[in-house]
């Protein structure tokens, strides 16, 4: 989709306007040279923990490569607004440009935010073995229709509709549907 085209060159723009080589971010990110280009260049769909620590490198919340608004008040997301509103598409296998993700921000209005909410809908991904991302900070998913399972370290945590989790995202860890789609509303907090 166009929204996604709008990620790398913001990451592009924001790492020469503080004068970083794909070098520098390299090096203070862990983030593969090959990754970076490939967000940069639209070429690759990323998933959120390289996204995440170029993020902290260029010294901008994450919010910032998904909005371009300055609403400094309360920010109110309606429904009928979501269902119309383009999808931010994800992977959270960084290894596969395959979408299985679809983002809805329900805060990309909102300037200076350190929670990112979305409404994400999951497409089953038909891997058995999944490759595992971490990243600095927090997230929570409550499931709102479907079955999810969040693999965190070595556990695994089936979720039905209702159910909740709250988990330190530094603690390596995978989302995806294992039986049909599902939908369900995510929040990633990061500290920058």
């Amino acid at each position: 989709m166009e929204s996604n085209k709008i990620i790398g060159g913001k990451i592009r723009s924001i790492r020469e306007s503080r004068s970083l080589t794909i070098d520098d971010v390299v090096e203070r990110s862990g983030v593969s040279r090959e990754q970076i280009e490939r967000i940069e260049n639209d070429i690759e769909i990323p998933s959120l923990a390289p996204l995440i620590k170029i993020a902290r490198v260029l010294g901008v919340r994450l919010g910032t490569f998904l909005d371009d608004q300055t609403e400094l008040g309360p920010v109110v997301s309606r429904a009928k607004d979501c269902k119309n509103q383009n999808a931010i598409q994800f992977t959270n296998d960084s290894k596969v440009a395959h979408k299985h993700m679809e983002y809805y921000s329900l805060s990309q209005d909102k300037s200076g935010r350190h929670m990112e909410p979305f409404l994400i809908d999951i497409e089953p991904s038909g891997q058995a073995d999944f490759t595992l991302s971490s990243h600095e900070g927090e997230e929570f998913i409550y499931v709102l229709e479907g079955t999810t399972e969040i693999i965190y370290g070595k556990k695994a945590y089936l979720l039905e509709a209702g159910d909740s989790i709250y988990y330190d995202s530094i603690v390596a860890h995978h989302v995806h549907a294992p039986y049909g789609a599902a939908r369900i509303l995510g929040v990633v907090y990061t500290p920058y």
